[in-house]
C-alpha cells in the first residue's frame, strides 16, 4: 500500500513503529511474567502463559502486518498446508541472513506452536529479557564444558539431565524449536573456510540438533526442514524493513524424525552418533540442491 516511499524511509518507519509495538506490549508481558513468577500455582502459571505466547503471536502479527503494509513482496510459500498449533516441531533451516527470522516468523506465526530457541543458563540473568524469555518458557541449556568434565567427570551426562527435566513442561504443551544447524550466517568467506563440501551452504552442525532431540525425548517427534531463498541475492534486516528485498521463496518439508534419534545419547554412544551424522549430512544434500533448483528456476506463488 505504502511501497512507493522512499526505501530509507520505509525502513526508518517500520523500525519506529516495531519500537512502538514493542514499548507497547512488552510492559504488558513483564506484568504476566511477573505474576507468573511469583504466583506458583499451577493453574495460574498455564494461564499467564496462554497469555503471553498471544503477546508475542500479536506482537510478531503487528510487524508483520508492517510488512503487507509498507512493502510489495513477493512470497513464493510450499509445504504449510497442514501445520498445527496443536503439534510439537523441531524447525531447522539454512541461515541467509538477519531477514531469515522474521521472514520465516511472517510464514509461520499462527500457523505452529511460538518459536523458542534453546538458550544458555545464563541469559536468564540479562535484565528484562532473561524474565521474559523464562516467562515464554523458552528452554535454557545446561552446558558444561571439555574443561568442567574433566575437572569434574560425575559431572558427565547431568547437563542433558538437567536440561530434560526443564523441558518436562512442553509434555503437554506443544511447542516449536528452532535451530539453525549451520551456527551462522552464510557468507562465501566462512564457505571456503570450512571447504564445505556443499554449494550454497556450510556444514550443519549436528552436535547442538542432538543435544535438543537427546533434552526433549520423544515430545517432538516431526522436524519442518525450512529452505530460504532470497532469488534476487542475499540481504540483511535492514533491506527487509526498507523493502528493497522483492521476492522471498520459502519451502517447508515435513519430515519423520526417526526413533533412534528421540531421547539418544549422541555423546556416549557412537554408533547413534554416526548414524545422526550420517542422517543430517543426507537432509543437507537434498536442501543444497533444492537451493540450486529455486535459484535456476523459482516459480512464483500465490503468496501466504
Amino acid at each position: 500500500m505504502l511501497d512507493f516511499l522512499p526505501a530509507p524511509l520505509k525502513g526508518t518507519l517500520a523500525a519506529l513503529l516495531i519500537l512502538c509495538n514493542t514499548l507497547v506490549l512488552f510492559p504488558v508481558l513483564l506484568v504476566f511474567a511477573l505474576l507468573k513468577l511469583v504466583l506458583p500455582i499451577t493453574s495460574v502459571r498455564k494461564g499467564c502463559t496462554v497469555v503471553l505466547s498471544n503477546i508475542a503471536w500479536v506482537w510478531i502479527g503487528f510487524n508483520n502486518l508492517l510488512v503487507d503494509l509498507l512493502h510489495k513482496v513477493d512470497w513464493d510459500v510450499r509445504g504449510v498446508e497442514n501445520l498445527s498449533r496443536e503439534h510439537w516441531y523441531f524447525v531447522t533451516c539454512n541461515h541467509q541472513s538477519w531477514a531469515d527470522i522474521p521472514a520465516i516468523q511472517y510464514v509461520l506465526n499462527s500457523r505452529i506452536p511460538l518459536l523458542k530457541f534453546f538458550l544458555k543458563k545464563q541469559l536468564i540473568w540479562v535484565p528484562l529479557l532473561g524474565v521474559a524469555w523464562w516467562a515464554l518458557d523458552f528452554p535454557f541449556m545446561h552446558r558444561h564444558t571439555k574443561e568442567q568434565l574433566a575437572k569434574r567427570p560425575e559431572l558427565k551426562g547431568k547437563d542433558v539431565a538437567a536440561t530434560q527435566a526443564a523441558c518436562e513442561k512442553f509434555r503437554y504443551t506443544p511447542v516449536t524449536i528452532f535451530n539453525f544447524m549451520e551456527g551462522t550466517r552464510f557468507t562465501p568467506e566462512k564457505h571456503n573456510r570450512q571447504n564445505s563440501p556443499y554449494k550454497h551452504l556450510l556444514k550443519p552442525r549436528a552436535g547442538g540438533t542432538a543435544f535438543v532431540l537427546g533434552a526433549m525425548g520423544e515430545m517432538i517427534h516431526t522436524m519442518l526442514d525450512v529452505t530460504i531463498v532470497y532469488p534476487d541475492g542475499r540481504a540483511g534486516f535492514w533491506d527487509y524493513l526498507c523493502g528493497r528485498i522483492r521476492r522471498i521463496i520459502i519451502d517447508v518439508r515435513t519430515r519423520e524424525i526417526p526413533g533412534e534419534f528421540l531421547g539418544m545419547d549422541y555423546e556416549n554412544n557412537r554408533e547413534t552418533r554416526v548414524a545422526f551424522q550420517r542422517w543430517v549430512s543426507e537432509i543437507w544434500a537434498e536442501k543444497d540442491a533444492r537451493i540450486e533448483a529455486l535459484k535456476a528456476a523459482p516459480t512464483p506463488g500465490p503468496g501466504r
